[in-house]
């Protein structure tokens, strides 16, 4: 018997999935690649301080600066929301992994394939009930059809023999997983860039060891430490602005905002200071700033000092 079914939101059908915002990876409002500049890092450090410190964000990565920008140099690869991201990578003994719901998502929202389809076969108890995952691409019309995913295999693997597997629970949820997962490692192994599934990971029982994927991410660790103790010695040195001084500039901004006389002229240049974050451009704003306020005001009040 074959049998044809989708992933989608309908609660009826017993597979559900994840609405995850993802973009063109060509699309420049996408999230910034920390590592691929010296200012794209110094950015970053800011966007991923201010990301880290919330408390919607999970555990992994809240006060884990290192974390955070590793999440958001995958979100530009893969072109999705840095927090989006964060909620489906888990970190499985010590190996990043993505959920199941968030690569089918990213598969389905890249715009190259049509969205991915599950021929099963078989029938539900039987050894040789299974599934594969099948779409077609946009461009050549070819349909790109994906390894069988059988029950039997998931025993003769082992995962679904593990105390607690969900294979003994929701076989047909978990069907339909791996066979999108196998699919995308032969389709589209760029949107998941080599790394292993969350629920892969819990079925082999993998441990850390040696392997290229681990040796990537403790090479990109060692590069955001190594970065950051870069950036720590440049806010020493002046050349970057700091901390008081940028919460300074906000307090002038809120000011000028509330004298209508923020100009676009203004807020670009506040923009622009904001991305180099450097005390000499930060200081500048803050003199123009400072100066449309006393005009404002008629000469009156106090000029702030822009060499906090």
């Amino acid at each position: 018997m074959t049998q044809h079914t989708e992933v989608s939101e309908n609660p009826t059908n017993g597979v559900a999935s994840t609405a995850v915002a993802v973009r063109d990876a060509k699309d420049p409002d996408r999230s910034i690649a920390a590592f691929s500049s010296q200012g794209n890092f110094e950015a970053a450090q800011r966007m991923a301080k201010a990301l880290s410190s919330s408390s919607l964000v999970p555990k992994d990565y809240q006060g884990n600066l290192p974390n955070t920008l590793i999440a958001m140099e995958l979100a530009s690869r893969v072109g999705a929301s840095v927090f989006m991201v964060m909620q489906n990578l888990d970190i499985i003994h010590g190996r990043p992994s993505w959920r199941s719901q968030f690569l089918i998502a990213t598969v389905n929202a890249c715009g190259r394939f049509t969205p991915i389809r599950y021929d099963f076969q078989g029938d539900p108890g039987d050894k040789d009930w299974g599934c594969r995952a099948v779409a077609k691409d946009r461009e050549t019309g070819e349909e790109c059809v994906g390894p069988l995913v059988t029950m039997e295999m998931a025993s003769a693997e082992g995962w679904a023999t593990k105390n607690g597997s969900k294979w003994k629970t929701l076989p047909e949820l978990m069907l339909c997983y791996r066979a999108a997962t196998f699919w995308t490692r032969i389709y589209a192994p760029e949107l998941s860039m080599g790394m292993h599934t969350a629920d892969e990971v819990e079925d082999a029982g993998m441990h850390p060891g040696p392997s290229a994927q681990a040796d990537d991410l403790g090479s990109a660790l060692q590069e955001v430490v190594q970065n950051a103790k870069v950036v720590e010695a440049e806010v020493e040195t002046g050349e970057l602005a700091s901390d008081e001084l940028l919460d300074s500039l906000g307090e002038l901004m809120e000011k000028a905002r509330a004298a209508d006389v923020m100009t676009m002229d203004l807020e670009e240049q506040v923009q622009a200071a904001l991305q180099t974050t450097t005390k000499a451009d930060v200081t500048e704003v803050k003199k123009a700033l400072s100066k449309a306020l006393l005009e404002a005001e008629g000469g009156q009040g106090d000029m702030l000092d822009g060499e906090d």
